[in-house]
């Protein structure tokens, strides 16, 4: 996609920060009805979100294709059950071209800085190439925007390549390199198969182990693909199926039996039948219950940690020195690169600094002890303002698609009241918003993400609060968080 944009708008009813998922479904919602002007403010050279930024070997989703996309924007043509990232980011590059979203699309252009403005009820939204005014401000950042990176000694001093899984290094080949890949989650479970043949020896640091289920994917023949495009009925059929599936996947997140038992046995019994070895195989069995951390889906993640070039350091990196990694442990290894497999800064995101509201504030200071929103999209003091894919909406067992989507709704209905009813600013009540963070930490209550004996990404340490994961089912989100609610807002003329 070429870099170049129009002239960047001076004032927009609508300024959707992010390129990913919720941007661009946002963005086409508008479009689609006509009735608002739009800027998309993106800061890289391409949309795409985290499957733009996220290039490295074997990149691909694990949540099924026909859930994982827009169900307003189907697509018959997937090549695969399970995506593979590269087709995802063209699913959205094809939605912003045929969608006409491309005139109101700003890439390289990242915002610097949003100040509300309470004499002209608008947000300024600075970047580099100008200033817009905007009577509304949609944040479509979500939670994997920003890599994070590890507390680890000596990362300037080790001479060799080290860099982010999310912005891998493509110009360096791995080719009988002696690699070191710090992190077992979603990223380095499909990394680690996909540079296992090609480098001469590969150490994993392992913090804790993860519970990995069997990858049922195939790619579709073109027969079903014809299918998918001629019967509409079918796609939506293979969607619905998919997503109550995911659904009842919940039960185990809730500790409840049988359900937990017979995850957890599934996922224990693939590891076994993919490792012989008793010892390798009892460090790679998880201390901690199924669901705590991200259940990963893989057939080829444990054949690779049994080649004889492959080494489990069931410790994380402790310290680098040149050519060398430390393990807490106390064992070293001498590497040639380092591949950083360690997520995200999703408990506090980098873009809440850059945001001020109306008591002068910034974002991240409301946020000192986490993330909070009145019903997960809008915040106290912040008029006018709507977070996508933000506080408690994340996903355990399913698309968070379907919760975008339901955001989606959320805002457009609180855009149509608003002009109905004459109003310019509306701002969530405090009141509400602390009733309904009661009724999240409610349902938070006996989750295995706060009972199941790890530590996980989801839970704000500052406030050990979920603050990332919406802790119930899919449909329970839509239900409560799809519609605004104009009694729990103050609204002004």
């Amino acid at each position: 996609m070429s870099t170049d944009a129009p002239t960047l708008p001076i004032e927009v009813d609508v300024a959707i920060v992010g390129a990913g998922f919720a941007g661009i479904g946002m963005a086409i919602q508008l479009q689609r009805q006509g009735e608002h002007t739009y800027v998309v403010l993106e800061r890289g050279d391409g949309v795409g979100g985290a499957w733009r930024a996220n290039t490295y070997p074997g990149v691909a989703c694990d949540v099924p294709s026909h859930l994982y996309s827009y169900s307003f924007r189907p697509n018959p043509d997937w090549s695969r059950v399970y995506s593979p990232g590269q087709e995802i980011r063209e699913y959205l590059e094809a939605a912003v071209a045929d969608e006409g979203i491309t005139p109101h699309l700003h890439l390289d252009t990242e915002m610097g800085a949003a100040r509300w403005d309470a004499a002209r009820h608008r947000w300024q939204v600075e970047t580099a190439r100008g200033a817009v005014l905007a009577s509304y401000l949609v944040v479509a950042t979500g939670h994997l925007a920003d890599e994070r990176m590890p507390d680890v000694a000596g990362l300037e001093d080790f001479g060799g390549p080290v860099f982010h899984s999310a912005r891998w290094d493509h110009a360096t080949s791995l080719a009988g390199k002696r690699v070191g890949v710090v992190g077992t989650g979603a990223s380095a479970i499909q990394i680690v198969p996909s540079i296992v043949d090609e480098v001469a020896e590969l150490v994993l640091f392992q913090r804790s182990a993860p519970y990995v289920q069997p990858r049922r994917d195939r790619a579709y023949s073109a027969g079903e693909r014809a299918a998918f495009a001629r019967d509409d009925a079918l796609r939506a059929s293979v969607r619905a199926d998919l997503f109550w599936t995911f659904e009842s996947t919940y039960a185990a997140r809730r500790l409840e039996e049988p359900y937990l038992g017979t995850t957890k046995r599934a996922a224990l019994e693939h590891l076994q039948h993919q490792v012989a070895d008793p010892d390798l195989r009892r460090r790679l069995t998880p201390d901690y219950e199924l669901g705590c951390k991200r259940v990963l889906v893989s057939n080829v993640y444990y054949p690779a940690l049994t080649r004889e070039h492959v080494t489990v350091e069931d410790a994380a990196l402790e310290r680098l020195e040149p050519g060398r990694a430390i393990s807490a442990a106390g064992r070293a290894f001498d590497l040639d690169c380092i591949v950083l497999a360690t997520g995200f800064e999703a408990t506090e995101p980098h873009i809440a600094p850059a945001i001020q509201g109306a008591d002068g504030r910034s974002l991240a200071d409301h946020w000192s002890n986490g993330m909070h929103a009145l019903d997960s999209i809008t915040v106290p003091s912040f008029p006018n303002m709507f977070l996508l894919d933000g506080p408690n909406t994340g996903l355990g067992h399913n698309s968070v698609i379907f919760i975008i989507e339901s955001q989606l709704q959320y805002v457009l209905s609180a855009l149509a009241h608003a002009a109905a009813a004459g109003i310019g600013v509306i701002d969530a009540k405090a009141a509400a918003e602390a009733d309904y963070l009661d009724q999240v930490a409610e349902r938070s209550n006996g989750t295995v993400w706060l009972d199941g004996g790890c530590r996980n990404w989801y839970v704000d340490p500052r406030s050990d609060r979920i603050t990332v994961l919406w802790p119930d089912f899919a449909h329970v989100f839509r239900e409560r968080n799809s519609t605004f609610e104009p009694s729990r807002y103050e609204v002004t003329a």
